[in-house]
């Protein structure tokens, strides 16, 4: 069992997530430290862990090279069955590891990857709610899903990337991350939900910090870094839809990215949007206005 621990400018929060490692119930850990050029300090307290704890692997990378590079890296080098990629600025539940490790014994082989669901926290540590919560139905939202889900992952967003586990043969077929993306989780779920299945553990394992720093708000802002990486993904999406139901799904993911697009005044990426979602579906009225509108923010900028 792996675990790649990820840092880049955490030191505020890095002692608290090395320290959950440390308190995990299942034996036998291989943890690799990665720190991609953090610039506030978080190196030195990584060195500080490795000299304590000489069984864990130090990789200190000397320039910025983000997620997926600086995940691979380590994977590349890792020997655990099942592989946990870990955000420094997250903690684990003690129980996290041994309770899906026990999950995926208790699953085919066809299964890859094992989530749950977490708890979110603020910059200090505060609670602020689930990531999976009551919706008033007798369900959750958002709804998690288990199987064959390629078409949930289009569908909707449900899957909190730091609970996942994922099972090193899944990742070897896959070569890793896709180090031409800006982000991994996305990808991930569609390449490796396409051939494998996912199950859903119903327990809180992992407190996911927000904060202003984190990755996930940095989406669909000004010189968001993802959109590029969003509509690459879709592309590989449409590569491997096989039933009507799949291509449904992946429209209504591309017309979503569209009008975020749009809100937004990115011509160029609504056109590439677009042209995918005609691949996909037909074109409806409204798919329709809002390329016009795209191109008439365009003109009014100009």
């Amino acid at each position: 069992m792996s675990i790649i621990a990820l840092c880049y400018n955490h030191a505020p929060f890095v002692r608290e997530a090395l320290d959950s490692i440390l308190a995990q119930s299942y034996p036998n850990l291989e943890v690799w430290l990665v720190d991609d050029a953090s610039t506030d300090g978080s190196a030195a307290i990584l060195q500080e862990y490795a000299a304590t704890y000489p069984a864990w692997h130090l990789l200190l990378l000397p320039e910025n090279i983000q997620n997926c590079r600086a995940f691979n890296a380590a994977f590349h080098r890792c020997w655990g069955e099942f592989v946990i990629d870990f955000a420094t600025d997250d903690v684990l539940l003690p129980g996290r590891v041994a309770g899906q490790v026990a999950a995926f014994q208790g699953l085919p082989a066809t299964y890859g990857l094992v989530y749950s669901n977490a708890e979110l926290i603020d910059a200090a540590g505060r609670p602020l709610r689930l990531h999976h919560r009551p919706d008033g139905r007798g369900g959750l939202r958002p709804r998690p899903a288990s199987g064959w889900v390629f078409a949930d992952v289009l569908d909707h967003y449900f899957i909190c990337t730091p609970t996942m586990m994922m099972r090193r043969e899944v990742l070897a077929r896959l070569g890793g991350y896709d180090e031409s993306l800006s982000y991994e989780d996305f990808d991930f779920w569609v390449r490796a939900s396409r051939d494998w299945q996912f199950f859903y553990q119903d327990a809180v394992t992992t407190r996911r910090r927000r904060h202003p720093r984190s990755m996930s708000s940095k989406a669909y802002q000004p010189n968001d870094p993802y959109l590029a990486s969003n509509i690459a993904v879709c592309r590989k999406a449409l590569a491997l839809v096989r039933t009507p139901p799949e291509r449904t799904a992946l429209a209504k993911c591309l017309r979503w990215e569209l009008r975020q697009i749009v809100r937004r005044g990115r011509h160029p990426e609504a056109v590439a949007v677009l042209e995918l979602l005609r691949q996909a579906t037909r074109l409806t009225l409204l798919d329709r206005a809002l390329a016009v509108w795209s191109r008439l923010q365009t003109r009014f900028r100009g």
